[in-house]
């Protein structure tokens, strides 16, 4: 049960508010009923049209509360987050709220933690900055997410990007950046497009298999992913398809992605997250699709590596043997069938939920070294060489 060692620590969570229809608790908040002035960081316009930004909206003028509205679209820039620490910088912010997914919860996180300094916030981007230490000063925030995906409500960092040859995909990190409080009502999800819902499912299901499979991972870690590991079975093809409308598997959904954020982190992420940063930085492609192309080829190559390397693999090799007993029913006493179980279940996963190869966003072999080079292999349960890594590009095209 415990690996190779049985010492972990357990980062700071938030206070939690899960359920159907607990949107409406956000104005009997403390933080939000006290304040005089908010910073209401939203996405595009599909929020807008919700009966929830209605109600919102008006019970915040019912108790005589400034909303400043910060709109986000698609994966935040250094420069938006600046433009809006700069443009509220003079006003007596009480709370950032942020409702949207996980780009919109990222760019609030990153708004909230930089009204308390002057420079601008890539100074302190990890990677990518001046190797500046923020100190976790920020304005108390609030994390409402409105899809099920990134679990960003649950984390301490923010990822903040740019698009292009000298683009990166880098975190904005302290311990207290995670949200002051998350309130998840899975009812936001049910706006969420079908290729929305998919694409933030398999990101929610990445980072599940990758916080189980990465090698800080911990007993309550991984109790912790298995759980969501078994609603993103139980609920993400027919909420992508058949079922949006059903609530109680949004409701699942909206389980795995919160406790998805809380086990990354905790225990960290595998080689498919590296590919996220890497292709993400390089070419504009939503984030979770990414992860949804390359799981099944990168739990194929670290299984093939295992299996071929005679040093402490049987660990993982059984770790991976149970994913696929869960998602398969596959038993895992025959470690080679499960495992082959797990890949073929992630194959047909992506298929069964439309995703398109890498190809169809502009990425050729002729990139894939380069991807390579970029793609972290950190807490991966066996380190894929540079070959391995193009290979996987090329496979996922």
């Amino acid at each position: 049960m415990f690996g190779n060692s049985s010492a972990f620590k357990i980062s700071r969570t938030p206070y939690i508010i899960f359920g159907p229809g607990k949107f409406r608790c956000l104005a009997d908040l403390p933080l939000v009923k006290n304040a005089r002035r908010i910073v209401l960081v939203i996405g595009g316009k599909s929020f807008e049209s919700t009966p929830q930004y209605a109600w919102i909206t008006k019970k915040l003028k019912q108790l005589r509360i400034e909303a400043l509205n910060v709109r986000v679209s698609g994966e935040p820039s250094p420069e938006l987050i600046d433009n809006a620490v700069s443009e509220y910088r003079g006003f007596d912010i009480d709370v950032v709220v942020a409702v949207g997914g996980g780009s919109v919860i990222d760019a609030g996180k990153a708004i909230s933690a930089m009204f308390s300094k002057t420079e601008s916030v890539i100074a302190y981007v990890e990677g990518v900055g001046e190797g500046k230490v923020h100190d976790g000063t920020k304005i108390p925030f609030i994390a409402v997410p409105t899809t099920a995906g990134t679990g960003s409500e649950a984390t301490k960092n923010a990822v903040l990007g740019r698009v292009g040859s000298n683009g990166f995909k880098n975190s904005l990190r302290h311990e207290n950046f995670t949200p002051d409080i998350a309130l998840v009502d899975p009812e936001l999800t049910l706006s969420c497009p079908l290729n929305v819902t998919a694409s933030s499912g398999m990101d929610a299901l990445c980072q599940l298999i990758g916080s189980y499979m990465s090698t800080s991972a911990s007993p309550l870690t991984d109790a912790l992913a298995l759980s969501g590991i078994e609603s993103v079975r139980d609920s993400l093809i027919d909420v992508s398809t058949n079922e949006p409308g059903n609530i109680d598997k949004r409701a699942k959904m909206s389980y795995a992605a919160l406790v998805s954020g809380i086990t990354l982190a905790n225990a960290g992420l595998c080689v498919d997250h590296g590919f996220a940063s890497s292709i993400g930085a390089l070419f504009k492609i939503p984030h979770g699709v990414i992860c949804g192309i390359v799981l099944p080829e990168t739990v194929r190559m670290s299984i093939n590596e295992l299996m071929s390397n005679e040093n402490e693999s049987e660990y993982h090799l059984s770790k991976y043997a149970r994913l696929g007993e869960i998602l398969t029913g596959e038993c895992s006493k025959n470690v080679e069938k499960a495992c082959g179980a797990l890949i073929e279940f992630l194959k047909n996963l992506r298929i069964g939920l439309g995703l398109p190869g890498l190809g169809a966003f502009g990425v050729t072999e002729k990139d894939a070294e380069i991807i390579a080079l970029k793609t972290s292999n950190k807490n991966n349960p066996v380190r894929l060489s540079t070959e391995i890594l193009k290979n996987i590009v090329v496979n996922s095209l």
